[in-house]
């Protein structure tokens, strides 16, 4: 009863949480951890049961498997370097730096420990910088380097992660067998990523049904991740890999129903499990804290701060020679490789914010050594992981937009530009299918009439000077939403006065809203 109750507090509290950050318009990430900050200082909580290791598999395959779906192939490879340069670079050097760091700091910590804290620090994740920077209209390779950085940095970090945690576990680290693990386990998880994404790709083919299609698609990160990891091979690159390929096929394979369910279902499960994760972090640090009772709370503060300042100041000091070393080396440039402005520079420099994969890295660590002794300073590092996690989030989240218009960041891409000029393609491609049918059929033109009507003012708002919405267009926009809103009311009528079924209802419900959607 009381796992139940804590289940309903999580989920009433995500609600909550959620609202706030809809409410004041700010990346939810930033509202879930000011709010599993308070929880945390709740006094005589109940404690929340759950397994470490279920963490990982339970939170990390949607969430990166939804990230690589999303991923631009085309955009990741044409800025492989600066992507690569800080999804591994960076994420070797962040480790290395903040383990010196806390080693430093807290002599007593094995350096196999302090490692672990840099492995689970060292990614950054970009859901937060991008919500923000997709509302700032700013060049567009910056948001595409962020989103490869945080894709690829994260199955970096996490196999660093577990070659740290293993030596903690052994006691025995050998930096000679550690790289060509790390060769070799990379190498298997990409290749059963590919493997499973065609093999799950040849099913979805012939399944014909939307629901089981969602369902088959909810279940491909998790078969990816367990069965590289039963096999010894890195879970999550095999659950990157398989994204990334399976989203290069998903517009020829999936219907626009599947893909209307599966935005939905996706978008709520990655949002319960961040939502969990976040306020679970929250609930066992009033724990944690507790625990380390040796320290002052004035000593864990500076702690965290000097951790933080260590991960920020490191990624500023790799981003402006990552990006102008490779040039002064090559001394010349393809046109796809366009320097980036000092300014932009600082804005992916200030993009540092830890997330998610932070936190759920932190709550798996062991609790017990294979001889039945604690695992040393977790608790530490499970406290440092959430300061860090929340200084970079609320701080340089925060501050970012104000950043963005302070550096006068300009814009080489308008999205809704963009949207315009495709669907005038479209609408093109449109006029002359229908123009072949009328023709095919010998049927008369005005027919057709009201429809290439319809194509065709979609093709002039496109135009350079009919980028501005026509006060008949905006009219008939008007007019489209009152008469999709009268129906509703009418139906809701029909419905409530028992002379229609809830089947009907639910049915004409669904036509409504993908109306009102299209608008």
């Amino acid at each position: 009863m009381l796992l139940l109750e804590l289940i309903l507090l999580l989920m009433l509290a995500a609600v909550a949480l959620g609202w706030v950050a809809r409410h004041f318009k700010f990346p939810y990430p930033i509202a879930l951890v000011i709010g599993g900050l308070a929880l945390g200082l709740i006094p005589r909580l109940p404690t929340f049961p759950f397994d470490p290791q279920l963490i990982l598999v339970l939170v990390l395959p949607p969430i990166l498997y939804q990230a690589a779906l999303l991923t631009s192939w085309h955009d990741f490879k044409s800025n492989i370097r600066p992507i690569g340069l800080l999804a591994i670079g960076l994420v070797i050097v962040t480790t290395l730096a903040v383990g010196a760091a806390l080693k430093w700091l807290v002599p007593d910590v094995p350096w196999a420990v302090a490692f672990v804290l840099g492995a689970i620090v060292s990614p950054p994740d970009a859901v937060a910088a991008t919500a923000i920077l997709s509302r700032m209209n700013i060049p567009r390779r910056i948001v595409t380097i962020l989103e490869g950085e945080s894709l690829v940095n994260d199955a970096s970090g996490l196999v660093i992660y577990k070659f740290a945690v293993v030596a903690v576990l052994t006691g025995t680290f050998s930096l000679t067998h550690a790289s060509l693990q790390f060769a070799a386990v990379a190498a298997g998880g990409i290749l059963i990523g590919i493997v499973l994404a065609y093999l799950f790709i040849a099913i979805h083919k012939r399944l014909g049904d939307p629901f089981i299609e969602v369902l088959t698609s909810l279940t491909i990160p998790y078969v990816a991740y367990i069965l590289a990891e039963q096999v010894h091979v890195s879970g999550v690159l095999a659950v990157v890999a398989a994204g990334l390929l399976r989203g290069r096929y998903s517009p020829e394979i999936v219907s626009s129903e599947m893909r209307i369910l599966a935005r939905s279902a996706w978008s709520i499960l990655v949002f319960i499990l961040n939502s969990l994760v976040f306020i679970l972090i929250g609930v066992e640090m009033s724990n944690v804290v507790e625990k380390l009772n040796m320290y002052t709370l004035g000593h864990l503060v500076f702690l965290g701060l000097v951790i933080s300042a260590v991960a920020i100041g490191v990624r500023f000091l790799w981003v402006y020679p990552a990006a102008w070393l490779p040039r002064w080396i090559a001394g010349s440039l393809r046109e796809s490789d366009a320097q980036l402005r000092k300014r932009e520079l600082g804005i992916i420099s200030w993009c540092g914010m830890r997330g998610i994969v932070s936190i759920a890295a932190a709550l798996a660590l062991p609790t017990l050594l294979p001889n039945g002794q604690p695992f040393p300073y977790r608790d530490l590092v499970i406290f440092l992981t959430f300061f860090v996690v929340a200084l970079t989030l609320v701080g340089q989240g925060l501050s970012l937009p104000a950043l963005i218009r302070k550096l006068k960041i300009g814009s080489d891409w308008d999205i809704h530009r963009e949207q315009q000029r495709v669907r005038a393609a479209m609408s093109s491609a449109a006029l002359a299918a229908i123009d072949d049918i009328m023709a095919a059929e010998k049927a008369p033109l005005e027919w057709a009439e009201r429809l290439r009507t319809e194509m065709m003012e979609r093709i002039v708002l496109a135009a350079p000077d009919g980028i501005e919405t026509t006060p008949r267009s905006a009219l008939e926009n008007r007019l489209r939403h009152a008469a999709i809103k009268a129906e509703r009311q009418e139906l809701i009528r029909l419905w409530r006065e028992n002379e229609i079924s809830d089947e009907v209802l639910h049915h004409l419900e669904e036509i409504l809203d993908y109306q009102e959607a299209h608008l």
